[in-house]
């Protein structure tokens, strides 16, 4: 196939870092995204995301000519989907007694059915969003069959998935492994010839059902290996000792990994995935549900922890260190982090959240600081919740004159607890019942 104009639907953490990747190679490319301001944003050479190289990469591109950004698609040789997959909110899945929940599929729906207008013979649709299996056969192919055109015989359609950790996104879509899934063997093959413009990993070509599937197992195999580690966390509290010096041990064992606990899990995708599967079989799913559920309640384990080192919540000043889903990114989309701040509030706590990395967030139900200093300067207790970077390098004897807190809360093992003790803070960490005082 020939690839002069692409079109990338869906501009946020893959949408635009994909656009911007094509069009450092050559291509015409124009982003879609319904939100105006985005557009505007993007089209001034500014970005809406926080991501390394990115902005550079978005003004090489307007330089160029080979990007601009709007809000509706136009005639393209590929259409790539990147939209948002997330859990609805408001409706929910029952199974024997368990309720499960499901995904959101309308932002999918909505970008297929905007492709309609301008599909041609012998063009290329990629599916990227993460997807429930069957996604590609069963939805998008059917929406698109509206153009009077058949998938796989009038126009190629495939399905490959994002594997890219934020804040290494452009360097590990060009180096990552990519999986391509079409729903015939050239439709794949298409698949590998578009992401080959830029890929430098391995391609690897399948069906498209197959390649959801990967996405799924991926992200649900780190979700329930994050959901043991919890669970020896708060075990180990029950028991009285570290969890983490246990696991410091158990992973001398040549064939042991365990993970790290931690607050929960958030993302958009170790948090999302497995329910997807656990949608599409209810009754197949029971690990994938229950390592959902231990995660899911992490963050009343964190308020526990908190409450015990407290003696009481109410009417306590917490200063919430970080609030994305995990360290240094700006990611704050399903961050348990929040859930703990909202917890600490329901049980009369007044909590102040600093995210360095969202410095002028404004988060409904949240008491956003504007600087560290005010987030700390009148606390009862400093609770860190994201191992950030300049969390984590905090020297403890000049935060002991900068705030009120005698009381630390750690749980992510981001401090090292005799350094807190030494200037005076009595120091707290989740699964630590036997250093904690």
């Amino acid at each position: 196939m020939k690839f002069q104009k692409i079109c990338v639907i869906g501009l946020g953490y893959i949408g635009l870092p994909t656009a911007t990747t094509f069009a450092a190679h050559g291509i015409n490319v124009l982003g879609v995204d319904i939100n105006q301001q985005i557009i505007d944003i993007l089209n001034k050479g500014e970005i809406h995301i926080h991501e390394p190289g990115l902005r550079d990469g978005l003004n090489s591109a307007i330089q160029s000519g080979k990007f601009k950004a709007a809000t509706r698609p136009e005639e393209a040789d590929t259409f790539i989907i990147a939209v948002p997959t997330p859990f609805q909110n408001d409706e929910f899945g029952k199974y024997n007694g368990t309720t499960y929940k499901l995904a959101d599929m309308r932002a999918v729906i909505s970008a297929a059915e905007s492709i309609v207008p301008f599909l041609r013979k012998g063009n290329l649709v990629v599916l990227e969003s993460t997807s429930p299996p069957r996604t590609t056969i069963d939805l998008v192919a059917p929406i698109l069959a509206r153009s009077g055109l058949e998938a796989g015989r009038d126009f190629h359609l495939a399905y490959s998935p994002e594997r890219v950790l934020p804040g290494q996104i452009l360097r590990e879509l060009i180096e990552n492994a990519r999986v391509i899934g079409g729903v015939t063997p050239e439709s794949a093959q298409a698949g590998h010839e578009l992401y080959s413009i830029f890929v430098k990993g391995k391609i690897i070509e399948t069906d498209a059902t197959t390649a959801e599937m990967v996405k799924l197992m991926e992200n649900t195999y780190r979700d329930v290996n994050i959901a043991i580690a919890n669970e020896f966390s708060r075990l180990s509290d029950k028991f009285g000792i570290d969890v983490w010096e246990a696991i410091s041990l158990a992973n001398l064992h040549p064939r042991v990994k365990i993970l790290n606990p931690g607050p929960g899990v958030g993302g958009h995708c170790i948090s999302v995935d497995p329910w997807f599967l656990v949608e599409a079989a209810p009754e197949l799913t029971q690990l994938i549900y229950h390592s959902r559920q231990v995660n899911d309640t992490q963050p009343h384990f964190v308020v526990e922890t908190v409450k015990r080192a407290m003696g009481t919540l109410n009417g306590k000043r917490i200063a919430a260190l970080g609030l994305a889903y995990k360290p240094d990114v700006d990611d704050l989309r399903e961050s348990p982090a929040t859930e703990v701040v909202h917890l600490l509030q329901k049980e009369g706590a007044q909590v102040r959240a600093w995210e360095p990395f969202k410095p002028t967030a404004q988060m409904e139900g949240i008491n956003m600081a504007a600087t560290f200093e005010e987030a700390i300067s009148d606390a009862d207790t400093l609770l860190l919740l994201v191992k950030h970077k300049e969390f984590a390098t905090l020297d403890p004897h000049e935060i002991a004159g900068k705030t009120n807190a005698k009381v630390i809360v750690d749980t992510v093992n981001g401090w090292d607890n005799a350094a807190w003790k030494n200037n005076g803070f009595k120091f707290f960490r989740i699964g630590d019942n036997k250093s904690n005082s």
